[in-house]
């Protein structure tokens, strides 16, 4: 019920589609009666689409995500595990071209490689399962797997971890496949804005691991003045953040966490 609840939640969380909604309103009233409410809604909804796809929003509401959590820090030696959530493959794509797509989250991927290289003893493993609400998606750790070994990492040092749908059940379940020994020490490789709401989850499943972040969208603090040239991107990097910010407090609200803004 809550995967399912969350998706329709998730819909009504990105800014692009409750605007664009409030525009449709308004053009069907405009055959009514209404046509004062109709005008009045449509110029709203291009103001605020305006608004969010052009102003710095969508990079001062991401840049907080993304500074909560610095680089980690290799100085502490080595870890024993890495864990990557999915978000960073395209399953759908994949299995129908026969290839792995990767999306703009793949550095949660390559950046996975590369500690797989520094750390040859680190055991791997990737938890993403189907986000498909009605299609008989395949797992995104399936192609996960394969992508791995093309960038050289061997094939029995990768649990995949297939059956979680979000991330409140990414970190139960690879809790179950990782079975983390005391004192051992975990990565938790994610996109940077994504890390609050990641650990928060973590915490909660009673798995210890150690952000790595990946995939920041923003240059820093300097970035939450710098306006949108493209309208598209900047209503996505606004959808990004507010589904963030959303999914934060809606997992704490429903006790998926234990922390409103999850902290190092």
């Amino acid at each position: 019920m809550f995967f399912i609840l969350s998706k329709i939640f998730g819909f009504f969380a990105l800014p692009s589609n409750v605007l664009i909604t409030i525009g449709l309103i308004g053009l069907v009233l405009l055959l009514t009666r209404f046509t004062r409410l109709a005008s009045w809604l449509v110029v709203t909804s291009l103001v605020l689409i305006a608004l969010a796809g052009l102003s710095p929003l969508g990079n001062a509401l991401l840049l907080p995500l993304e500074q909560r959590f610095p680089p980690w820090d290799a100085a502490r030696g080595p870890p024993d595990g890495i864990v990557v959530v999915g978000g960073a493959i395209s399953p759908d794509v994949s299995a129908a071209r026969g290839v792995v797509a990767l999306d703009e989250a793949a550095e949660r991927i390559t950046a996975t490689a590369e500690l797989a290289r520094r750390y040859p003893n680190a055991r791997i493993v990737f938890a993403g399962g189907s986000g498909a609400l009605i299609s008989a998606e395949r797992a995104e750790a399936a192609f996960a797997v394969r992508a791995l070994e093309a960038l050289g990492v061997a094939h029995d040092r990768i649990t995949a971890e297939e059956q979680s749908r979000n991330t409140v059940e990414n970190a139960v379940f690879s809790r179950l496949v990782a079975n983390p020994k005391p004192g051992e020490r975990w990565l938790l490789v994610t996109s940077a804005y994504h890390m609050p709401r990641a650990i928060g989850a973590f915490r909660a499943a009673g798995f210890p691991v150690e952000a790595y972040p990946v995939d920041w969208r923003t240059r820093g603090p300097i970035d939450a003045v710098r306006p949108f040239i493209s309208l598209a991107d900047g209503l996505h990097r606004t959808d990004t953040a507010a589904r963030e910010w959303i999914g934060l407090l809606a997992y704490r609200i429903g006790g998926k966490t234990t922390e409103l803004f999850p902290a190092p």
